[in-house]
């Protein structure tokens, strides 16, 4: 197969460059991938500010990223348990679609153009439908800086109520972190897209014979939290209200969190797709490791309180039993423990 790539570069004169993937214009052969760049000529206004080192070409496809079938229709690429690099490229976070006869759904694209990329090439292998919705499960940027391809492919990019604000927010620093990270050349073309849709509570999308539940939460991971249920197969793509090997990161409320999977536990599900490791879990036994981890989260972090330990002193013990169950621990648990203990310690 063959697809529409355009290099581009940070500065014509010594770079980096990157090939960048003109989506929608894949053929099985490049006599039919020139012909559709010919009938359709595509807008490089989403790269104002880069090179652009020749015209639109068509190459033989680019890597796709590897990705599981969890049920019928319902695939997953699984993260690595790391924090981003430019090892990893910032391949760390889950991501998914899911096909219907009509279209297909993406549920979060990674954290850079470039994942986004490989994620559309893994789809265009399984189907030509078109993609028609890209859900956002919250705005940290390993989960939504890799959307740009699917937006402009014509996509609908959905999120919560509070995504677009959350993303303004965070988006300048999201963008110089990662690059830092990962390096400016898998970085290049990287940028935050705006949101289409924003949703409150609920709303139903139809890909044709398979209908998708999107729910909006309130406070817990973070403060725009949103999932996404298959009903055919009953798979949950819970985002990162639901951690697995990874340890969990709270940056919205302990309080909230804990409500939050209160409510999860009553559904009725076959398996969900955690935001971090698994890729598919059971269920409702995939929720264990999370509600041991928030419970002792909360536990010692009120022993502390009540006990009058100052924040500095209360971040080097709680939760520490936990630490042999969670990869990742002393990068996040220090974050963890000071956030609940600021939430907590103000309570009436």
């Amino acid at each position: 197969m063959f697809e529409a790539v355009v290099s581009l570069c940070l500065t014509l004169s010594d770079g980096p460059c990157r090939d960048q993937l003109l989506s929608g214009h894949e053929a099985m052969t490049r006599e039919a991938c020139i012909a559709s760049l010919a009938a359709s000529a595509p807008s490089l206004g989403s790269f104002d500010g880069l090179g652009v080192l020749g015209d639109p070409t068509c190459k033989p496809m680019a890597e796709p990223l590897e990705v599981a079938e969890v049920a019928a229709g319902v695939f997953v690429h699984m993260g690595l348990i790391e924090e981003p690099s430019k090892t990893n490229r910032g391949d760390v976070s889950n991501l998914g679609f899911i096909i219907g006869t009509h279209g297909v759904a993406v549920i979060d694209t990674g954290a850079a153009r470039w994942t986004g990329e490989a994620l559309w090439r893994a789809i265009r292998l399984r189907t030509d439908r078109p993609v028609t919705h890209v859900v956002l499960t919250h705005m940290h940027p390993d989960h939504a800086l890799g959307a740009a391809p699917f937006s402009e492919a014509g996509a609908q990019i959905i999120g919560h109520a509070n995504l677009p604000r959350a993303l303004s927010d965070r988006q300048a620093n999201y963008l110089e972190s990662l690059e830092r990270l990962i390096g400016s050349e898998q970085f290049l073309g990287t940028q935050a897209v705006p949101i289409d849709q924003v949703v409150q509570d609920r709303l139903d999308i139809d890909l044709g014979g398979r209908v998708l539940e999107l729910r909006a939460w309130p406070v817990a991971h973070t403060a725009a939290d949103f999932t996404v249920l298959d009903q055919n197969t009953k798979t949950l793509f819970a985002g990162d209200l639901i951690f697995h090997r990874h340890i969990p990161a709270l940056d919205g409320s302990l309080n909230g969190w804990q409500a939050v999977l209160a409510e999860l536990q009553k559904m009725e599900l076959t398996r969900l797709i955690p935001g971090h490791g698994g890729p598919a879990l059971d269920w409702p036994g995939g929720l264990a490791g999370m509600k041991s981890y928030l419970n002792a989260l909360e536990t010692d972090t009120r022993a502390a309180i009540s006990e009058g330990a100052r924040l500095g002193e209360a971040v080097e013990i709680i939760a520490q039993s936990q630490a042999a169950h969670w990869e990742l621990f002393d990068a996040y648990n220090p974050r963890n423990a000071t956030a609940a203990f600021t939430e907590l310690e103000w309570e009436d």
